[in-house]
């Protein structure tokens, strides 16, 4: 141990340890004067390094397998590699092991949020006042002496989101960015899917960040990295505990529209200009998937690449594919080494199959230039999806808060591959002044069960999902596409109980080759999904049983009251009126 002593109940001492020199709880001080903490995993041997940085509120002393034992448990059981090479001490939440990356000549930097860990303040997630605390560690790693001014953010989902805040201000010597499972929109990505008020942020807060909160002290867990309280040398009551941090889950809620209060927590693509790699994940539905697809078409960055996978939200990160990945990207950029990266290609896709199968294969542009866009014509009379529109006028009638209607294709003549975006033109009349839509994308084998994959977090995750809350419906002009449709969300648009609108739902992206045999189902819904097989279990950092959604439920009853989304939804079919699921075909390369 370099200095010992302690000043105003921080640690601020350098140790030698496991290969690497550690400063903990080095002060940041902000351009408000809160000062945060951090700590700087480096080289022993001194020189100038690149800096690989994160920013969040999961509590930088906190090991992975403390915090989440049951994540933990699973990704070493069933990636060995993670652990190997390693003593794990230092092992975090969704941030890079400094382990794996100091040996190489990375520094790596971790600060805990405001509020959050040993970090004093006020808790208020993506807020702008997050956002420019991101640019100033970004600017305080560049003034290092141990810094060769080349910062790199990587992470996942907090670590990951904040990237594309932040990306957006353009702090001078931010040089790279590995956008890993993060969403973009506040919104449309995480809060209001399709307009609908979605449970999973507030279960969330009170799971993985009041738990962690400063001010915790002796009340919240000891770090077994170095033996010390995780939330801070004090220990506060709830009272004060609960002034140091906004009612989260309210403030969502009392904004129904994608106002300022969303996007000022959300990301400004066109600003973006840092060379990113945004890597996503299949099973992503309702949270991280369709951030990282939009980030990367929208992005103004010249130099971008996208990366998508399967397996669970927290693993390949860890895994020797990850981190090789990582540090491909970060080679080139921060060290300028020549690690293969400019020969990259702009799209390195795992092709899905059944049986959690994946097929790496490389592609130039998204969607795919070669995407046969095919429409599939919802029949009401026998519930099939048939390339052909009904011809005489019928209807279909499903209670608004039940199970729906579920159509489906004839068992499919060859193997059929859909990566893309998909979306869902519907005719649609409520008994009441609105309706909620959900659509699956679902795949059923031959013998007539679902075929459903491991998905983020659920181990029951259908192909593909989307949401409409018909007063939502009024479309962006400008940023909508054919395959895309582009919600404003920024006015209600109440139905008139018994008269038709059009609604135009979009699909989140998905990939999956569909066997011969093997049939293609939209289901057509009041509520979310349920998978009709077994539990999925639980995690321990999540409160609800994982039924088919995970935690991404839309079950507020006050967002959802019965006497508005109660009554009946009927499906018009008829000319001029044909509903159909727009699906993106991928035939082989040539």
């Amino acid at each position: 141990m370099l200095d010992t002593q302690l000043k105003s109940g921080f640690r601020e001492t350098t140790t030698v340890q496991d290969g690497m020199v550690i400063d903990w709880d080095l002060p940041i001080t902000m351009d408000d004067g809160v000062v945060l903490r951090a700590d700087v995993f480096r080289p022993v041997a001194p020189g100038r390094y690149p800096v690989i940085a994160s920013y969040g509120p999961y509590a930088k002393w906190l090991a992975f397998q403390d915090g989440y034992p049951t994540a933990w448990e699973i990704m070493v059981r069933e990636h060995p590699d993670v652990a190997a090479g390693s003593t794990n001490k230092y092992q975090s939440w969704e941030v890079v092991d400094p382990e794996k990356w100091v040996p190489e000549g990375y520094v790596v930097l971790r600060v805990d949020s405001r509020g959050a860990g040993r970090s004093p303040g006020f808790i208020d997630h993506f807020s702008p006042r997050e956002t420019q605390d991101l640019y100033n560690v970004v600017e305080w790693a560049a003034a290092q002496p141990w810094s060769n001014e080349k910062i790199g953010l990587a992470g996942i989902s907090y670590y990951a989101i904040n990237q594309w805040q932040v990306a957006a201000l353009q702090p001078p010597h931010l040089t790279a960015i590995c956008i890993w499972e993060g969403a973009g929109d506040w919104y449309r990505d995480k809060n209001h899917h399709g307009g609908i008020l979605c449970s999973f942020q507030t279960n969330w807060y009170d799971m993985q960040v009041r738990t962690v909160q400063h001010g915790l002290g002796t009340r919240g867990p000891t770090s077994r990295m170095n033996g010390e309280l995780v939330c801070g040398p004090e220990t506060l009551s709830d009272q004060e505990l609960a002034r140091q941090r906004c009612t989260f889950g309210e403030d969502i809620a009392a904004h129904p529209l994608d106002d300022a209060y969303h996007r000022a927590r959300s990301a400004d693509w066109d600003k973006i200009k840092v060379p990113l790699l945004s890597c996503g994940n299949w099973g992503g539905n309702s949270l991280h998937i369709h951030g990282n697809i939009e980030g990367f078409v929208r992005a103004g960055s010249q130099q971008k690449w996208l990366e998508m996978h399967g397996d669970r939200h927290w693993t390949l990160f860890y895994t020797d594919y990850g981190v090789q990945l990582q540090k491909r990207f970060f080679g080139h950029f921060l060290k300028g080494e020549d690690t293969g990266w400019s020969k990259q290609p702009p799209l390195q896709l795992q092709i899905r199959h059944p049986g959690e199968k994946f097929i790496e294969r490389h592609e130039n542009e998204w969607p795919l230039a070669r995407t046969q866009w095919t429409k599939l014509y919802l029949n009401l009379a026998d519930t099939a999806l048939a390339p052909v529109a009904d011809a005489v006028p019928k209807t279909a009638r499903f209670a608004a808060l039940g199970d729906g209607l579920t159509f489906l294709t004839p068992p499919l003549e060859h193997d059929i591959e859909l990566t893309g975006p998909s979306m869902a033109r519907l005719f649609v009349s409520s008994t009441t002044a609105d309706a909620d839509l959900f659509l699956v994308l679902q795949v059923f084998a031959p013998d007539g069960s679902e075929v459903v994959f491991h998905g983020a977090l659920d181990p029951h995750t259908p192909v593909a999902q989307g949401w409409l809350r018909a007063s939502h419906r009024k479309l962006d002009p400008i940023v909508s596409t054919p395959y895309r449709p582009y919600h404003t969300h920024d006015e209600k648009q109440p139905l008139v109980p018994g008269e038709v609108v059009q609604l135009d739902i979009e699909i989140w992206p998905t990939c999956i080759v569909i066997p011969a045999g093997y049939r293609i189902g939209l289901s057509v819904r009041g509520k979310d999904y349920v998978y009709k097989g077994e539990s999925g279990g639980r995690l321990s950092n999540m409160k609800n049983e994982f039924t088919g959604c995970g935690p991404f439920l839309h079950d507020d009853p006050v967002d959802r009251p019965i006497e508005i989304y109660g009554g009946t939804t009927t499906i018009h079919a008829g000319p001029g009126q044909e509903n159909f699921l727009l699906l993106p075909v991928i035939p082989p390369k040539p």
